[in-house]
């Protein structure tokens, strides 16, 4: 006779197991929407914010509560030129919870190659655009990839377009993570009065690499944008190449030929606002297989390259310029050559310098 007894233990355990996999499972997709959360809020930030708070205001300001908009409106003037002097940052926002969160729905990373010395100042160039310089965001106006640990000392200031300093709450949201305009005052400011360890990265293609920024596709605006260098010369700031790997990668976008109406739109927007109305999509909001305003989930790895010694010459001749210029130029060459087999392009793939 032979008799088998089911052990109550293994039930138990096995109970407990599947347990474990559903908790394991619902904190994954808790993370999951909080990731889409945490990038949705900048999106929307990027595209409607200054609008949107502009027109709150306005409204405010014929309800029974236009005190508070007055109030705020007279702070507005009082605090007006704050965004040249280097801004408002906050340590707190920087490190909020939500840009980790950020980071990690692509995820993001931030490669640092050489030691950068706090008795400096320094100008990133940072490349591709891309349609919003995400890379650029989370790298060095949040702490979520931790700048501050990998470059101890260094202050960076992500310079941006100037217009968007004149929308209400927005420029103090901007200003919160250390973002600046990206005009000469602003510029003037940080590198001469500031003390050193500042680091300015400009987004060195602007609205013209947007309009060319796809995936697959590596290009950069570059050939004839110098006000940078001679920036750096006037403030002997050393000049770093920054490239963004899969920067173009996590939006797709309807480009038109040179010559087209589409264009001539698009450069006329350039030429007078300041940046080029574009086309795009990225994924939806519940699925990733339908068109949206979320970018795609790619990773973008950030990579810092080897400064350039830059000497100060207060009236730096064109020559000058250009000699630096041309350095500069085949130092990011270099940094895309050695790193681009190591981020999944090609040893064959070769960057664009237009």
């Amino acid at each position: 006779l032979c008799v088998t007894f089911s052990s109550p233990l293994g039930t138990g355990s096995s109970i407990l197991s599947s347990l474990q996999d559903l908790f394991l499972l619902s904190k994954s997709k808790v993370e999951k929407q909080l990731q889409i959360i945490s990038v949705l809020q900048w999106v929307l930030t990027f595209l409607v914010m200054g609008i949107a708070c502009t027109l709150i205001l306005m409204y405010i300001l014929c309800t029974d509560c236009w005190a508070i908009a007055a109030l705020y409106l007279a702070w507005l003037v009082f605090d007006w030129n704050t965004p040249k002097k280097g801004g408002r940052r906050s340590q707190w926002v920087r490190n909020w919870a939500i840009w980790r969160y950020f980071r990690d729905y692509f995820p993001i990373r931030l490669v640092k190659t050489h030691n950068l010395l706090t008795t400096r100042n320094y100008i990133f160039g940072y490349h591709p655009h891309g349609i919003m310089g995400l890379g650029a965001f989370c790298n060095f106006s949040t702490e979520a990839t931790g700048v501050s640990q990998k470059f101890p000392g260094i202050r960076p200031y992500l310079a941006t377009l100037a217009g968007n300093f004149r929308m209400p709450i927005l420029r103090d949201y901007l200003m919160s993570g250390g973002i600046c305009p990206v005009n000469r005052d602003s510029i003037d400011y940080i590198l001469s009065k500031n003390g050193s360890g500042n680091a300015i990265i400009i987004v060195v293609g602007g609205a013209a690499e947007s309009l060319n920024c796809t995936p697959g596709k590596n290009s950069v605006t570059l050939k004839n944008r110098k006000g940078f260098v001679k920036l750096a010369l006037r403030h002997g700031a050393d000049l770093v190449p920054v490239y963004s790997f899969g920067e173009n990668e996590v939006y797709k976008q309807v480009i038109f030929e040179e010559g087209s109406w589409g264009r001539w739109v698009q450069k006329k927007f350039q030429k007078h606002i300041g940046f080029a109305p574009c086309i795009f999509h990225g994924r939806g909001l519940f699925s990733s297989n339908t068109w949206g305003l979320l970018p795609y989930s790619k990773p973008i790895t950030t990579v810092v390259g080897e400064p350039i010694t830059i000497p100060k010459i207060d009236n730096p001749s064109q020559r000058e310029v250009d000699f630096y210029h041309s350095i500069y130029v085949d130092s990011l060459i270099k940094l895309f050559d050695k790193y681009k087999s190591k981020f999944g392009l090609p040893e064959t793939e070769m960057l664009e310098v237009n």
